[in-house]
């Protein structure tokens, strides 16, 4: 199946770096237009249909951020490709997108056009684009989604019914108030990032726990956090003086 697709960057040399990549490594695309300007690529998005889009975060004025806001349908998928690291990007993994990091790596490439591939073979509205846009405008919350990427499917879920979060190796378990658990085939300290801001705490190499489920701090055998629902969580030795001072 050929793949429809945008580049969307504030650098020429951006693009055609891209546009050569795509044309090596992934023959199915097929690039129907490029753009510099962000009003230019709004226009040129409802007026082509894509099925994917390659969009550039940081761009001169505005960012690939309000290019999506001004947008009423989401029927494609979207690549993010970044010179940085940091700027969007925890709102990006919170939404479970895929992003590739300047200078694009072929490999990394030919995986994420696969799973928009795959995503996009029905046209359907983009439900992890959704999700991103809500959490760019809103302020951090409980009741904020986050994507999980399960084996079969994607799973949103709220915050607020996050009660903890065990890594195994580079899977990660998440606890539910419901008592439900999934697993995510990422490790734990990739959700570190995403869910500090809702007061989440890393107290263990292996565990993160949601603030508000820990009844208490048991200081005895060399110390443990006691959950609402009884769960124990061990405290590592480094960690003791950041617990005290999150727990203030």
């Amino acid at each position: 199946m050929s793949l429809k697709a945008i580049i969307i960057d504030d650098e020429q040399n951006n693009i055609d770096n891209l546009q050569e990549l795509l044309r090596k490594y992934c023959t199915d695309v097929i690039i129907t237009a490029t753009s510099c300007d962000v009003d230019e690529s709004i226009q040129l998005i409802k007026a082509s249909d894509p099925d994917l889009i390659f969009l550039d975060i940081q761009m001169q004025e505005k960012t690939g951020f309000d290019i999506l806001k001004a947008l009423d349908n989401y029927t494609f998928e979207v690549i993010f490709v970044t010179a940085y690291d940091h700027y969007g990007i925890q709102a990006i993994k919170f939404a479970a997108i895929d992003y590739l990091l300047k200078p694009v790596n072929y490999e990394e490439l030919q995986i994420a056009v696969k799973k928009a591939s795959v995503k996009g073979q029905q046209k359907k509205q983009n439900l992890q684009l959704e999700n991103l846009i809500q959490l760019i405008q809103q302020k951090p919350n409980g009741k904020q989604r986050i994507a999980l990427p399960l084996a079969k499917e994607i799973r949103y879920v709220r915050v607020e019914d996050i009660i903890r979060c065990e890594s195994s190796n580079n899977y990660t378990t998440f606890y539910f108030t419901d008592g439900e658990r999934l697993i995510v085939s990422k490790p734990i300290y990739e959700y570190e990032d995403i869910l500090e801001k809702y007061q989440f705490i890393r107290c263990h190499q292996s565990h993160l726990v949601n603030k508000k489920f820990i009844k208490s701090w048991v200081k005895d055998d060399g110390g443990y956090l006691l959950l609402e629902d009884k769960t124990q969580i061990p405290v590592s030795r480094q960690k003791k003086e950041f617990i005290r001072e999150m727990l203030q």
